[in-house]
């Protein structure tokens, strides 16, 4: 299992200041639609500065017609980061589209298809997919395995499932993690540690109980120790 960090703080300098707190560690590094949209892709190579070890993981959920996702996969495969994500929900085509795109690429990013959003319960996903979550993400995760993605985003409680459903070395990647048991806050499915393991999460997202922890170093440390 390896420890994503959400860099989620108001403000570039903030980002920063937390990543140089981090300094060392081994940790993923994920940088979401606010600090992108802010701070564009100089930021990258920012964080790159800072220490060249950090992988980069960029979450911009692209969904659109396949050919501009294909556009948008190369462009993300050219800045050099190690994993993104796009929505099972684009569909089939557009996710051959974006595997395509990537095979072009000697080393490539991996490719992960967002399932069901960790902020959805039952009643709102089915408002939205008139199906039940739980059978709506594995057949999302299949139809993204079958079109070339690495794995899918999803919730801890999926990920056993999807597993068994589609290959145990699928890939899952579990946000929504709330370390020592804080608050959810806006997250509706959240888990621990102990349950992300137990459901054999490949990646895990962490981050206001990073960001927010007056150590943040100190909080890092201990969870990389709970998922040794």
């Amino acid at each position: 299992m390896q420890l994503c960090i959400a860099l989620d703080l108001p403000s570039q300098e903030e980002n920063l200041k937390l990543l140089e707190s981090l300094v060392g560690l081994p940790v993923w590094i994920k940088v979401g639609l606010r600090s992108y949209i802010r701070d564009g892709k100089e930021f990258l190579g920012r964080i790159r500065q800072i220490d060249p070890r950090f992988e980069l993981f960029l979450d911009l959920k692209l969904h659109d017609i396949p050919n501009t996702m294909g556009d948008a996969a190369e462009e993300i495969a050219s800045l050099g980061v190690g994993m993104f994500t796009l929505h099972a929900s684009s569909g089939g085509e557009a996710m051959r589209e974006v595997a395509a795109r990537l095979a072009r690429f000697p080393k490539r990013p991996l490719a992960f298809a967002v399932t069901a959003l960790t902020s959805f319960g039952e009643e709102g996903f089915r408002e939205i997919y008139n199906a039940s979550l739980e059978s709506k993400a594995l057949d999302m995760a299949m139809l993204a395995a079958q079109n070339g993605m690495d794995g899918v985003v999803c919730s801890v409680f999926e990920s056993q499932r999807i597993k068994s459903y589609v290959a145990q070395d699928f890939l899952t990647l579990t946000p929504g993690i709330r370390p020592f048991g804080e608050p959810s806050g806006d997250q509706k499915r959240v888990a621990d540690l102990h349950e992300a393991k137990s459901a054999s999460s490949d990646f895990i997202v962490v981050g206001r109980p990073v960001y927010k922890h007056p150590r943040p170093r100190e909080a890092v440390e201990k969870i990389l120790e709970g998922i040794a």
